[in-house]
């Protein structure tokens, strides 16, 4: 896959092991005949270490070869977040410490999240890119304040603090982007 391709989310193989990508960060050229350079910041799904690749645009690296199978969320105890595999119904546990990004919005009802499967392990999951969350704090709405963008704190079900506007009201639906944290709109 060319280096222009690869998205936030994809997993390719590098260095013989499978990497999700996390971040892209591209550098354009300031004089004529330079080549753009593709930075990204990768987490290695078998060590869970970050990794920084760097490709120019004419680069390219291998997707990995992984399965992703739909999931559902169970429970998390103190040292694992355990899920049910909705295919075969095997069970998979995972260290609550992998997972930390993940966990802000996982919740019992959510559909749409997929286990990654490498040879026969589950190495991480893959949540979707927005997901509704229940609001169960935040201050009161003050009518006639919504003429300005001013935004508040809220808290959501999972324990995940966003800002929001000023009109969303405690006990409400709002969507959230998983890959940024913020706030999108009413669900």
């Amino acid at each position: 896959m060319l280096a222009k391709d690869i998205k936030r989310g994809l997993i390719v193989n590098y260095d013989g092991a499978p990497c999700i990508i996390e971040t892209v960060n591209v550098h354009s050229p300031t004089a004529r005949g330079a080549a753009t350079f593709y930075k990204y910041r990768a987490r290695n799904l078998i060590t869970k270490q970050k990794v920084d690749i760097t490709l120019r645009g004419g680069d390219s690296l291998p997707e990995a070869d992984f399965e992703r199978r739909p999931i559902k969320y169970m429970y998390a105890d103190g040292a694992h977040v355990h899920f049910l595999d909705q295919t075969d119904f095997n069970q998979y546990s995972l260290p609550i410490g992998d997972l930390e990004e993940e966990t802000r919005y996982l919740t019992e009802d959510l559909d749409g999240v997929f286990a990654l499967i490498y040879n026969e392990q589950c190495v991480g999951i893959d949540v979707p890119q927005t997901v509704a969350l229940k609001v169960t704090q935040c201050d009161p709405y003050v009518r006639g304040n919504s003429a300005t963008g001013r935004t508040k704190p809220a808290t959501l079900q999972t324990g995940l603090t966003i800002q929001v506007p000023e009109y969303i009201a405690e006990g409400e639906l709002v969507k959230v982007d998983t890959r940024s944290g913020d706030f999108l709109s009413r669900a």
